[in-house]
C-alpha cells in the first residue's frame, strides 16, 4: 500500500470512528499516532510526543481561544439576550414576521460577543420562542428562524472556528475577522429576506405584534449598549491597520479586552451573582479543554499526512486534471456539506483543511495566495454552518427542538430548509464576486 492509499484509507477510518460516536479528538490522535508508528516507527513517535503537546498548547494565538469563550459565556448567563431580543423587536416587532427578524437580529448582535452557533442559539431559543408562540407563529417558522439565525455566531466576530481556521493555515486573525464583516451583513440581510419569502408562502405564519412607541424603543436599545462598545473596542482595535492604519491591540488583547467588558458588564448590568461567576469560569475552562484536545489530535493525524504526502499528492492530481478552479471548489463545497450531515463545524475544519487546502492553493483564482487563504476560508465557514440546520443531524435543530418540544423536527428542518436557500444563494454570489469577502482588506 502506498503512502498516499494509506492516507485516504485514515481518512476512510476516520470517519468510521465518527459515525460510531468516538469524540473526534480522541479519534484523530489513534489514527494519527497508529499511522505515525506504521510509517515511521515507535522510537520516533516517542520523540515526537515528548515536543509536541507542549509546543501545541504553548502556541500564544490559543490564548485567544479560552478568552473569546469566556466572553460568550459571560454573555449567556448575563440576560444581554434578552435586552438585545427586546430592542430588535422594538424596531421590527409590529411588521408581518417581524418576531422572526427580531430573533435574527437578536442573533446577530448576541453573535458579537458570543463566537458559539450553537451557544447563540440556544440562547436566543430560551428568549424568543415564548414571545413567538404567544403571538401565534407557526412552529416551523418560529424555530427554523432561530436555528437559522444561530448559524450567524460563527461568522461574526468573536468567532473560534474563524480563530482555529486562521491558525490552521496561518493567516492573521485580525484580517480573517475584517473579511467576515461583509458576508455577515448578507447574511443577516439574506434571513430577513428568507422570512419574507416564507410568509409568501404562508401569510398566517407570522402575524405582527404591537407597535412600540418611540420612547420605549430607544429606552430599550440604551440597554444594549454594552454590546455596542464591546464589538466596536474589540473589532476596530484589531483591524485599526486595515481601517485607519495602525492597530490598537492584538487579537489576544482584544479578546482580553473583550472577556473583560463582558464580564463587567454582566456584573453590573446583569447582576451576575458569584456562584454564576464561578460556573462561567468553569464552563470556560471545560470548552476550553475540550478544543485543546480536539487540537492536539489534530496535531497528530496532521503529522501523519505530512509524512504520508497525500496533501500534496492530492493538489498535484487535481492541478493535472486542468478543471476549472471553481469547478474544483464547488466540489469540496459539496463534500463539506455532505460532512456537515454527520459532524459539527469545528470537526470539519480540523479534519479537512490539511487536507483541502493545499489543492485549493494550488489553484490560479486570480487572487494573491492570502487573499485565496481568507476568501476560501469564509465560504468555508458558511458552508459548514450549513450544516447545523441541514438534516438529518441539523445541531442547531436539535437544540431548537430541545427547547420547543411540541414542535415537530420536521417542522423545524422545513421551517429551515427556506433559510438554506437563501444561504445557498448567498454562497453563489461570493464565490462569483470574491470582491464582497476581500473589499475592507483592500
Amino acid at each position: 500500500m502506498s503512502n498516499v492509499t494509506l492516507g485516504l484509507v485514515s481518512f476512510a477510518v476516520l470517519i468510521g470512528l465518527l459515525t460510531l460516536r468516538i469524540p473526534i479528538g480522541v479519534a484523530m490522535a489513534a489514527v494519527g499516532a497508529a499511522g505515525f508508528v506504521y510509517l515511521s516507527g515507535l522510537n520516533p513517535f516517542l520523540a515526537y510526543l515528548k515536543q509536541t503537546p507542549y509546543e501545541v498548547f504553548a502556541n500564544y494565538s490559543l490564548s485567544v481561544i479560552p478568552l473569546f469563550l469566556m466572553m460568550g459565556n459571560f454573555a449567556a448567563r448575563s440576560g444581554l439576550s434578552a435586552s438585545l431580543y427586546k430592542a430588535a423587536n422594538g424596531f421590527l416587532g409590529h411588521y408581518r414576521g417581524g418576531l422572526a427578524m427580531s430573533s435574527i437580529g437578536a442573533c446577530a448582535a448576541f453573535g458579537t460577543i458570543c463566537g458559539s452557533s450553537l451557544a447563540t442559539a440556544a440562547t436566543m431559543g430560551r428568549v424568543a420562542l415564548p414571545e413567538m408562540k404567544r403571538y401565534g407563529y407557526s412552529g416551523a417558522l418560529a424555530t427554523g428562524s432561530i436555528a437559522a439565525g444561530g448559524t450567524l455566531g460563527i461568522l461574526i466576530p468573536p468567532s473560534v472556528v474563524l480563530v482555529i481556521y486562521a491558525i490552521l493555515t496561518q493567516q492573521n486573525i485580525a484580517k480573517m475577522f475584517l473579511a467576515a464583516a461583509i458576508p455577515a451583513l448578507l447574511a443577516v440581510i439574506g434571513f430577513m429576506i428568507a422570512v419574507r419569502l416564507y410568509l409568501a408562502i404562508s401569510p398566517q405564519s407570522g402575524p405582527p405584534s404591537e407597535r412600540v412607541p418611540w420612547g420605549e424603543r430607544m429606552a430599550r436599545l440604551a440597554r444594549v449598549w454594552p454590546v455596542v462598545v464591546i464589538f466596536l473596542a474589540v473589532f476596530v482595535g484589531m483591524n485599526g491597520e486595515n481601517l485607519f492604519g495602525r492597530a490598537l491591540f492584538t487579537p489576544t488583547e482584544g479578546a482580553a479586552i473583550g472577556a473583560f467588558g463582558t464580564g463587567l458588564a454582566a456584573l453590573i448590568i446583569g447582576r451576575m451573582r458569584p456562584a454564576e461567576v464561578i460556573a462561567v469560569l468553569k464552563d470556560t475552562a471545560v470548552q476550553t479543554a475540550m478544543i485543546f484536545l480536539i487540537l492536539l489530535g489534530a496535531d497528530f493525524y496532521n503529522a501523519f499526512l505530512a509524512r504520508t504526502q497525500m496533501p500534496a499528492a492530492m493538489a498535484a492530481w487535481v492541478s493535472d486534471l486542468g478543471l476549472a478552479p471553481v469547478i474544483v471548489l464547488l466540489v469540496l463545497l459539496g463534500l463539506y456539506l455532505l460532512l456537515g450531515c454527520m459532524m459539527d463545524s469545528l470537526s470539519m475544519i480540523l479534519l479537512t483543511i490539511p487536507i483541502f487546502f493545499p489543492v485549493i492553493m494550488a489553484l490560479d483564482f486570480g487572487l494573491t495566495p492570502e487573499h485565496t487563504a481568507i476568501w476560501f476560508g469564509i465560504i468555508v465557514l458558511i458552508v459548514v454552518e450549513l450544516g447545523l440546520i441541514t438534516p438529518p443531524v441539523g445541531l442547531n435543530v436539535y437544540i431548537i427542538n430541545g427547547i420547543a418540544k411540541d414542535v415537530p423536527m420536521w417542522e423545524t428542518f422545513k421551517g429551515a430548509s427556506v433559510f438554506l436557500a437563501v444561504e445557498i444563494v448567498r454562497v453563489g454570489i461570493l464565490i462569483a464576486f470574491p470582491f464582497l469577502t476581500l473589499a475592507l482588506l483592500w
